[in-house]
């Protein structure tokens, strides 16, 4: 009885000096709150915690368009930008966003910068990825919380891990715009079938223990990531098919939002539907391993093969996006050799970077607009192709399938593909169209995106976040 009753004063004592601990840190973060409100005049503070804000993604859009939204209608609302690009200068983001996107913000915006963005690099957790990344956001969150505490804490990147940390010691009103679930039904079912993937090697699929281990580990890591969901006020999801993801996991249908991200439809649509296009097929998207740039080069290889030899020549694949990382560039390379070995490097462009000029005018000379990530969340590049006028070849799964590449009044607005061989019969279907068809479909694209442009995301995610903003106002 006596060892029993020593262990629960142990027990007692750890759990008050954990709740000392914790009552303490929110006292403290309460001052800094204060501190850094007085050295802004005392306006109130919202913050964005996205530690890659000037990578030049689909994401990055959202990000600037919500600030900008707020600006307008917020003036006396004070934004801070938590980043973890120290390599440039905030006039050099704010410039990025303008030159890429076309967004010119209101006024400045403060950028907090991290110094421990490499904690949540996936090239830090060679094994458990997903778990060590999301741990590792904890620690790049509490970097973020101690260098400013915000009245409302929005995570715009998908770091659900780091919402109980700004709630419950920051004491901040916290939300989050989901582009991608970390962790999803479907990653479990690819596991489960022992289906190869870029997060799935062949080592695992070839083995029944290690498939049946990862699954386990999937599921433990499914309870924590929606358990770190829940602690969010209010969650929105970019489209259909995050929302289904994010009602199964976070369970709280009852804040939980669609806005569809902001797209440059109006740009882009003042690009002519009778512009002279070259047979180029044009692919936008950071060079990450789930956008399948190998397989784009593959499916182009096959179509071009039953191009009759005269002809080869004057068809192009235009790889345009950004390179984050090191590990992008070495992606890059790789996709270079695939080229070679497959003797298309004469027929492949790379464009890297591009500003916003030159990226309409890349638009503007293409006939067909390319996209092969599985499951991709929702898909910015896939709408501003169909806005420029591209007839648009995408992945049959995710938000293109379910939100964007569907009919409209009956009619198609663009091409569904899975494969390396249905990819290259669709390229070979969109160039033996007749000029008739093809503006149809063109037609028809323009038409059904609308419903993705900036005014639409900004009455959306004001409408989600006004009963928060309001109360500091």
């Amino acid at each position: 009885m006596a060892a029993i009753a020593d262990l629960l004063y142990v027990i007692l004592c750890t759990v008050l000096l954990l709740i000392s601990i914790v009552l303490c840190l929110r006292l403290c973060f309460k001052i800094k709150r204060k501190m850094y409100r007085d050295s802004v005049g005392g306006k109130r503070v919202v913050g964005f915690f996205h530690p890659y804000c000037n990578a030049g993604g689909g994401g990055e859009r959202v990000l600037w368009v919500a600030v900008r939204a707020i600006q307008k209608k917020y003036p006396s609302i004070h934004i801070v930008v938590y980043t973890g690009d120290t390599d440039a200068t905030p006039e050099e983001i704010t410039h990025r966003a303008r030159q890429r996107f076309n967004i010119t913000l209101q006024r400045p915006v403060t950028f907090v910068f991290l110094n421990r963005r490499r904690w949540v690099e996936a090239y830090m957790y060679p094994h458990l990825t997903l778990l060590g990344q999301s741990l590792g956001s904890v620690f790049l969150g509490w970097e973020a919380l101690w260098k400013c505490v915000p009245d409302i804490y929005i995570d715009s990147m998908g770091y659900a891990f780091t919402l109980p940390l700004f709630r419950y010691l920051g004491d901040c009103t916290v939300g989050c715009y989901v582009h991608y679930p970390t962790v999803s039904t479907d990653m479990l079912q690819k596991v489960s079938r022992r289906q190869e993937g870029h997060n799935n090697p062949s080592f695992i699929t070839k083995s029944w223990f290690l498939s049946t281990v990862k699954v386990q580990y999937y599921k433990l890591f499914a309870l924590l990531y929606g358990w770190a969901g829940r602690r969010s006020h209010v969650a929105v999801v970019n489209s259909s098919w995050t929302l289904g993801h994010i009602q199964q996991l976070w369970q709280m249908s009852d804040r939980t939002h669609i806005v569809y991200p902001p797209c440059d439809t109006v740009e882009f649509m003042k690009i002519p539907l009778d512009v002279k296009r070259s047979n180029n097929i044009l692919s936008i998207s950071q060079f990450r391993p789930e956008k399948d740039h190998p397989l784009q080069i593959k499916a182009f290889h096959e179509f071009i093969t039953g191009v009759p030899e005269h002809q080869k020549a004057s068809y192009k694949l235009l790889l345009v996006g950004s390179c984050r990382n090191q590990g992008d560039k070495d992606r890059v390379e790789a996709l270079q050799k695939l080229c070679s070995s497959l003797d298309v490097m004469g027929n492949v462009e790379f464009h890297f970077n591009v500003g916003f000029g030159d990226l309409k005018s890349l638009m503007a000379s293409s006939l067909v607009g390319l996209h092969t990530m599985w499951n991709e969340h929702f898909g910015i590049g896939v709408v501003e192709l169909m806005a420029a006028g591209c007839i648009i070849l995408a992945h049959d799964s995710g938000g293109p399938k379910l939100d964007i590449v569907v009919p409209y009044n009956d009619q198609p607005t663009g091409f569904l593909a899975s494969d390396v061989e249905s990819y290259a019969k669709c390229m070979a279907k969109i160039f033996s169209l007749s000029e008739k068809e093809r503006t149809e479909i063109q037609l028809n694209a323009r038409s059904s995106v609308q419903k993705f442009s900036d005014a639409e995301f900004e009455n959306g995610f004001l409408s989600v976040f006004d009963n928060f903003m309001a109360r500091y106002e």
